[in-house]
């Protein structure tokens, strides 16, 4: 075991996977010598070559249209979006291409990709940088979305995603990059993909987030459980698919859900998720879902940020609001 910081645990898991499979490859804007613009390839260009770890033009379109050339001749492609805010750029690859490659070709052909990109609020990035996109990324069919919570998942998750055949939009939270450390056992590990974690135990009331979310989710949960008060706390993980079975198993348990996410309310990742509690659990509730997010407006500059994105404050009110509802 070593402790690491979220963005070690992702140095680490590619690092793993590079050393484990030759076919695997790293490209992005300013990957190589510089490591990344967040130092996520620190030094893999140097232990790995530049055939293997390189830098691209700034075009987006071209570094997802290079990885499906590159994964139908066999390689494992992994290609970093800077930042999420960039990736309208490569919408055409992604959705009108890469997801449907498998349908298309009668499931004979699949695309390994794995699309990395960091996103989310609360280190006051410039415009474009910081944008909750993945309920838009979510919702195309044939494309696996994933974002972790703490460094173990990142490692894991990570890992399970470059050895999947099919393409992944792996999703890190900028927030989270050094502000967490935790135990990350050495080599190769993984963590299943299209799997949720109940990561707290509780009994009252199914709090259901993803990302940094969970974090302040679990906050709440330390807080509440002063005041006698059990919350359960579920980290999606899987963005899409979404695992409708262990969600429906705790607010069977629990009797009331909240769900949370950082992005605007409108649909998003939130809306699926109630939806499915109201198809396949709404008899197991004794009282009305609730939804934790950010307003329903464009992404706020950086001196406004803190207020416009949820925190624990605000997960805490609607999970009292929840429980206190007869």
């Amino acid at each position: 075991m070593a402790t690491m910081t979220f963005i070690q645990a992702i140095t680490d898991a590619l690092n793993t996977q590079l050393k484990n499979d030759d076919k695997t490859l790293i490209f992005g804007e300013d990957v190589g010598k510089n490591g990344g613009v967040f130092r996520a390839t620190d030094g893999l260009q140097a232990e790995y070559g530049k055939d293997r770890v390189f830098d691209t033009p700034l075009a987006e379109s071209g570094i997802l249209g290079l990885s499906m050339g590159l994964a139908l001749q066999g390689f494992r492609p992994i290609p970093e979006i800077q930042f999420i805010g960039f990736i309208f750029e490569a919408m055409d690859s992604i959705a009108g291409q890469m997801a449907r490659t498998r349908y298309r070709m009668n499931g004979k052909v699949g695309l390994p990709i794995t699309i990395r990109s960091p996103f989310g609020g609360g280190t006051h990035t410039p415009e474009m940088h910081a944008d909750s996109l993945e309920g838009m990324i979510a919702s195309v069919p044939g494309l696996r979305v994933v974002t972790p919570s703490n460094p173990y998942d990142a490692k894991g998750l990570l890992i399970s995603a470059i050895k999947n055949n099919d393409p992944v939009f792996f999703l890190e939270n900028l927030k989270l990059y050094r502000s967490l450390k935790a135990d990350v056992p050495e080599g190769e590990y993984t963590v299943p993909l299209d799997k949720a974690n109940v990561v707290r135990e509780g009994s009252d009331v199914t709090v259901i987030a993803y990302s940094a979310e969970v974090n302040e989710s679990l906050k709440v949960a330390e807080k509440l459980a002063k005041e006698g008060i059990s919350v359960e706390v579920v980290d999606l993980r899987s963005l899409a698919p979404i695992d409708s079975a262990t969600l429906v198993q705790s607010v069977s348990k629990t009797h009331r859900a909240v769900v949370v996410q950082e992005a605007q309310r409108m649909a998003g990742v939130a809306a699926k998720v109630v939806s499915e509690i109201s198809e396949k659990a709404i008899l197991s509730l004794d009282a009305p879902i609730g939804r934790v997010s950010a307003p329903d407006t464009v992404y706020p500059f950086g001196l406004a940020e803190d207020d416009w994105l949820p925190a624990a404050a605000d997960i805490e009110a609607k999970v009292r609001e929840t429980l206190e509802f007869n």
